[in-house]
């Protein structure tokens, strides 16, 4: 057979095939767009931790808005339009949306994570990404409490930093129970064990004030009894002033 003939034959075959392939993958995905959603499956991805909002939400809020797929074909959901509408809930950091050519349409969904609270003349939590976040109705996040004279701009900051020291260290973390920022603006620490008020005075220097802190605890209160002061003053460098109870 003439070589130029055997390969015209080749592709015409290769190109065929081609042909044939593609309007098979057409066809198929044209019918896939036909079908109609007949599930729907949430994910919450670290619900297991924190339960700042629920499936039954979701779902609640995509009827809402005209965006619930089930009963609608493929063609017509449109999935970055339930992201998008999805990562608008203040609980929520990222969503993903895909759908499956069998007609389930797939949602899943991480929460924010909050570090810390404050109460007061306004109630909030602060996330890991240093945003203000509102209270969930569903959940109460057991993170550090901050209450008083708290501007936004110290919750953001030097207050999330003191946070997520006391998140790291097993000691402070279980002894510290509320922080509040009084009328003078100094830093009170509410212990959980010992009837006394902690004055750290600010944030300056708090990890060399603790330090401090621990090891009058270890061997002056053991000693003296953790009820015998009212007041434990750690703004003096390299003292702790104490006020006895009346």
């Amino acid at each position: 057979m003439n070589r130029l003939l055997k390969y015209g034959l080749i592709i015409g075959v290769v190109a065929a095939c081609l042909t044939y392939a593609i309007f098979a993958c057409e066809k198929s995905a044209n019918a896939s767009q036909k079908k109609v959603c007949s599930d729907i499956q949430i994910f919450i991805t670290d619900y297991d931790k924190k339960m700042l909002i629920s499936k039954e939400e979701i779902a609640i809020l995509l009827k809402q808005k005209n965006l619930h797929p089930i009963g609608e074909t493929l063609a017509r959901i449109h999935t970055k339009s339930i992201e998008d509408e999805i990562e608008k809930h203040p609980m929520v950091r990222r969503a993903e949306c895909y759908k499956s050519p069998e007609g389930t349409v797939y949602v899943s969904i991480e929460q924010r994570t909050p570090i810390l609270r404050v109460v007061g003349d306004e109630n909030y939590y602060v996330d890991d990404m240093r945003k203000i976040m509102p209270v969930s109705l569903n959940h109460t996040a057991y993170v550090p409490i901050f209450s008083g004279r708290v501007t936004h701009k110290m919750a953001t900051g030097s207050i999330f930093d003191f946070a997520q020291f006391l998140s790291e260290d097993k000691f402070w973390g279980n002894q510290i129970d509320q922080i509040n920022i009084n009328k003078d603006m100094k830093v009170e620490l509410v212990p959980r064990v010992g009837n006394h008020i902690i004055m750290l005075g600010n944030f300056d220097r708090y990890e060399q004030k603790l330090k401090k802190l621990k090891k009058f605890y270890l061997y002056g209160l053991n000693e003296v009894g953790w009820d015998s002061y009212s007041k434990i003053d750690l703004q003096y460098r390299d003292q702790v002033v104490c006020t006895r109870k009346n």
